[in-house]
């Protein structure tokens, strides 16, 4: 008998004395084989959040957010239209990138997973007053045909002004805690991913906060290059995140350690 032999013959033999244990491995590795899935899951919706917030604010939003007199005008604009569509699968992904990750993440901490969660729909929700904010000048423009130029412009001023204060404290704001502090921390803390790219967020947080604090308190301008740079290590952050989650997923020794370090896991594979 050949050595090649032998040895598979000994493992027949293994696991015929000892089927749980190769009913736990072949559970773990479909375990791994779905937490993978999910990873990139996460990756490709971090990547939608890109594509569906930026078109907006850099082109679709422009008019409606820099002439005061788009309310006078008439008819119905595309460019409205499509931004509020491309910010409603905003709102989607965003909170998809929280539910696909809770699952891994509250191996960490489900209390800060949690916290996750609840952090994107807040998110969301400031995200979703802004379209409604843009959305009914819009409806004006098409509608209020006859009506008293002046009382328009000044309502259309103060929809703008809303969908400004929502940005600040939704994207602006809201997201150093979340994908900022809450996520960054928790992606540091398990090694899923690469602990120097977990940092951006470390970083990317407070930066954001403290930005958002100092236009409250009125020490810097909206969009001042301070907020800018305080913008970019975020930025970089969820960016070089969806980008690794798609390609490269999660770091299988951490996911080892994760399933080994949660009580009650191996006992549910072998059941």
């Amino acid at each position: 008998m050949s050595t090649t032999a032998t040895i598979s013959t000994l493992r027949a033999e293994t696991n015929a004395a000892n089927p749980a244990a190769t009913q736990t491995t072949g559970h773990r590795r479909g375990a791994n084989t779905d937490q993978q899935l999910l990873a990139r899951l996460a990756g490709g919706l971090f990547l939608i959040t890109y594509a569906t917030s930026i078109p907006p604010v850099a082109a679709l939003y422009v008019p409606v957010l820099n002439d005061p007199a788009f309310i006078m005008g008439t008819g119905t604009d595309m460019g409205l239209s499509w931004g509020a569509l491309l910010e409603l699968l905003l709102i989607v992904s965003n909170i998809g990138t929280a539910l696909v990750l809770f699952p891994i993440l509250k191996r960490v901490s489900e209390v800060l997973a949690l916290g996750f969660v609840a952090v994107r729909i807040m998110e969301s929700v400031f995200i979703a007053v802004g379209i409604l904010s843009l959305l009914s000048i819009g409806t004006l423009r098409a509608e209020a045909a006859g009506a008293d130029a002046g009382a328009l412009l000044i309502v259309g001023q103060a929809l703008v002004v809303l969908h400004d204060w929502t940005f600040l404290l939704g994207p602006g704001t809201v997201v150093g805690v979340g994908n900022g502090l809450i996520l960054g921390y928790l992606m540091y803390k398990s090694r899923l991913i690469p602990r120097a790219m977990s940092v951006l967020g470390l970083i990317g947080g407070p930066a954001l906060l403290a930005a958002s604090a100092a236009i409250l308190l009125g020490f810097i301008e909206p969009g001042s290059t301070w907020q800018v740079i305080a913008t970019v290590p975020e930025f970089f952050w969820e960016l070089s995140l969806g980008i690794w989650l798609l390609a490269r997923g999660f770091n299988p020794g951490a996911l080892a350690a994760l399933e080994a370090a949660t009580p009650g896991r191996s006992g549910a594979a072998r059941d």
